[in-house]
């Protein structure tokens, strides 16, 4: 089999040649496309591709048609938002991901961006510490169990909400969280919010004025999960409402330049999305995108398909 490795933003060197090693070792052979900036060149790519492994590439309906040999799409990492789900189930095409193997990066990653923004961006101003306060995880998969492990060792109050507590009361206790039965109440009990939430029909635009009016004026919304969950009207009225309220998300806003000049240091965001972007992240998503290809092939194991047969 042709196993595709399809990355505009590549893999790190380390994990190409150890993802290659396992494809090969399998008996399958592996192409490459990196750092590519037209479509065409992904479309020729995927022409002859039995699978294919990609990262936060657009794997949509014009790719999957062009695919006439694709059997299996795996996203390395857990976000799969960017694949065309429909075109891949009726072209019977098996769309994977690779939960939690980004996770402890993106948890990192939180914590990076809330030490800058309770540290005044490092400008030598007073600023506040972590311990004490309440952190909320809105959703609560691998990426909030790890948070909620770093939070405890702040001394933060951790409070979260996920269907998974509410069928589950004591996973919270496992991990010191107290669990809470809706979005309004955890951040009526917050004066951090961090989203883990995929982007879908029920999550889009869903943090909204409602919700973050809840948070203290001196609140803090801080967002690695996926810019399209955000309501940019209602955020940009907060803040603009609250001269302490501050966001960082590593998903730019689409008014980020205008948001920029108005609110300064209180908005930060990176470049481009960062959450996963670690050496250790990068290979472990890797590996096992390709382990999970292989054993596609070998027994038909879909233990992390995402869309419908």
């Amino acid at each position: 089999m042709k196993i595709l490795i399809a990355t505009e933003k590549p893999f790190a060197t380390k994990a190409v040649q150890q993802i290659k090693g396992i494809i090969e070792s399998a008996g399958h052979e592996m192409l490459l496309l990196e750092n590519y900036t037209d479509k065409s060149e992904l479309l020729n790519a995927v022409a002859n591709a039995d699978a294919m492994i990609v990262r936060s590439d657009k794997v949509d309906a014009e790719v999957l048609n062009a695919a006439g040999n694709l059997k299996i799409v795996v996203r390395a990492g857990a976000g799969y938002d960017n694949v065309d789900i429909e075109t891949a189930t009726t072209n019977k095409v098996c769309v994977m991901n690779t939960p939690g193997q980004n996770s402890n990066a993106v948890a990192e990653l939180v914590f990076g961006m809330l030490l800058y923004l309770v540290r005044s961006g490092f400008d030598g101003s007073t600023g506040s510490e972590l311990k004490g306060k309440r952190l909320g995880l809105h959703a609560f998969g691998h990426i909030g169990k790890i948070t909620a492990n770093v939070a405890n060792g702040f001394g933060m109050k951790v409070y979260a909400y996920s269907p998974s507590l509410a069928k589950n009361p004591e996973l919270g206790k496992e991990y010191n969280v107290t669990a809470v039965k809706s979005p309004e109440e955890l951040y009526d009990n917050s004066d951090i919010i961090s989203l883990h939430m995929p982007n879908n029909a029920h999550t889009k635009a869903s943090i909204n004025y409602n919700l973050l009016s809840r948070l203290p004026d001196n609140g803090i919304l801080i967002n690695t999960a996926r810019k399209e969950v955000i309501n940019e009207d209602d955020l940009i009225r907060i803040m603009s409402e609250r001269p302490k309220f501050k966001y960082a998300t590593d998903i730019k806003l689409d008014k980020h330049n205008e948001v920029l000049d108005k609110l300064g240091n209180r908005y930060l965001a990176s470049s481009k999305k960062c959450g996963a972007q670690t050496s250790e992240a990068n290979i472990n998503a890797g590996l096992a995108a390709a382990n999970q290809i292989v054993k596609f092939f070998e027994n038909g194991d879909e233990t992390y398909r995402v869309n419908p047969k």
